[in-house]
């Protein structure tokens, strides 16, 4: 990207604003931004609706985040992976995926083997990234973070962005800045507020997720069962730091009926239904905790970024989380909006230059596009319960395990790196579309 100073007609170095940045939503992707513009000298005011109570200690949503190794270098680069405690960081050694039955036809096993790395990634609870996001952001110079704020208007103009807020029992306020960025959620109401739409897919399903205490270890390895009715995803998470009990996440997937049914049951009963579909394999289960169930729906916005706007995170993209794409896009586009503000603000640009940050929309949609669209493919193919696409799945999955270079593709999303096999064609990250 060539960065040429902006005319001084658009400059703003004349305006009294609060921060080079406002940032809408307090969640892990926008407390990242926070934390990165830091790190590059740029200061933020994040506004969040919650509490410092709920932002500083989030409940345990039952959500375990696999994270690529990008994700993970990115963190450590924040700060984030530092504060994690140590029976928060698990590991994927291997992944299982099975089409039907467990114990039907063989499926697909993917390693890191003949790649660069020891494991294909790293698993977190999403509520200890979001803590330690929030740690790390309350402590980071320049940084503002301004808790239960309701914000009631996004705007732009032709030199600032403004933030229109309330917080109980004080006056509505108005912030301003170079830039706006919409970190909400993929439902959100600053993107809507800026006038950016977005392609909405409904699945017409509900995730139930929980943790499950296992007779016998996961021994590191994931497995996605593809039911024709119903999807159960295991995923090893690290022992239980007080008992020691291996320890596995549950991730269930059902049209949206059968999924209340499933939520109503009894623990035990509930227990009972996924032990046998995932074919007693790691012997006798046990329910902890509470089970936590979400709708998915899947977002692509239609621009990601404007004059004096841009999208991250969920705001941006919303993953369906069958492939476990959703975080690291997010903290994908962290990186890459940072590093493009940064070199903005190094170059006498305005940090709210529509060019510039069109360079890190199409950026960031082109690495992006692949992945979504795959993973909504991959979802259609392997819940339809019609003979064509379960001929289709067999298939897919039979020559994926004896093809190497279709293997090495899907290993190299799942850890977010090329991987360099034995053979046929090598490329470098650097030549690899989105790199």
């Amino acid at each position: 990207m060539t960065l040429t100073k902006t005319p001084s007609p658009q400059s703003t170095s004349h305006i009294a604003h609060d921060c080079d940045v406002l940032i809408v939503g307090g969640g892990p992707a926008g407390l990242s931004l926070s934390i990165a513009l830091s790190q590059a000298g740029l200061s933020s005011i994040v506004l969040d609706q919650q509490p410092t109570s709920v932002l500083a200690n989030p409940p345990e949503d039952g959500r375990e985040i696999a994270l690529t190794h990008p994700s993970v270098e990115t963190l450590l680069q924040l700060g984030s992976w530092q504060e994690l405690q140590p029976h928060e960081k698990g590991q994927i050694r291997e992944a299982h995926v099975h089409d039907g039955p467990v114990a039907g036809a063989p499926g697909m096993l993917l390693d890191a083997e003949h790649s660069d790395v020891p494991v294909l990634g790293k698993i977190v609870p999403n509520h200890a990234l979001r803590r330690t996001a929030w740690h790390i952001a309350s402590r980071a110079e320049g940084v503002r973070i301004l808790d239960a704020a309701k914000v009631q208007q996004v705007s732009v103009n032709a030199h600032s962005a403004t933030v229109d807020y309330v917080r109980e029992g004080e006056p509505s306020a108005r912030l301003s800045a170079p830039l706006v960025v919409a970190a909400d959620s993929r439902f959100s109401a600053a993107r809507r507020q800026l006038g950016v739409g977005a392609q909405m897919t409904d699945f017409g399903r509900t995730v139930i997720v929980c943790r499950m205490f296992t007779e016998h270890s996961h021994k590191d390895i994931a497995h996605e069962c593809f039911g024709y009715d119903r999807t159960l995803a295991v995923l090893p998470v690290q022992d239980d730091p007080q008992t020691g009990r291996h320890m596995c996440s549950m991730v269930v997937t059902a049209d949206s009926a059968e999924a209340t049914e499933l939520m109503a049951l009894e623990p035990e009963a509930f227990t009972a239904k996924i032990q046998t579909q995932f074919d007693q394999r790691l012997g006798a289960m046990e329910l902890v905790g509470e089970r936590h169930s979400y709708p998915l729906v899947a977002t692509w916005a239609q621009r990601l970024s404007g004059h004096r706007f841009a999208l991250i995170g969920d705001a941006a993209i919303g993953m369906h989380p069958v492939t476990a794409h959703g975080y690291n896009l997010g903290l994908s586009s962290v990186s890459r909006l940072s590093k493009a503000l940064a070199q903005a603000r190094s170059h006498g640009v305005d940090l709210g230059d529509a060019a510039m940050l069109a360079d890190y929309a199409f950026a960031h949609q082109r690495h992006a596009w692949p992945i979504f669209q795959g993973t909504n493919t991959v979802v259609r193919l392997f819940t339809d319960a019609r003979p064509l696409p379960r001929v289709l799945r067999q298939i897919v999955l039979r020559g994926a395990d004896h093809f190497p270079p279709i293997k090495a593709a899907i290993v190299h999303q799942l850890t977010g790196r090329w991987q360099r096999p034995r053979f046929g064609l090598r490329r470098t990250p650097a030549q690899l579309p989105g790199r």
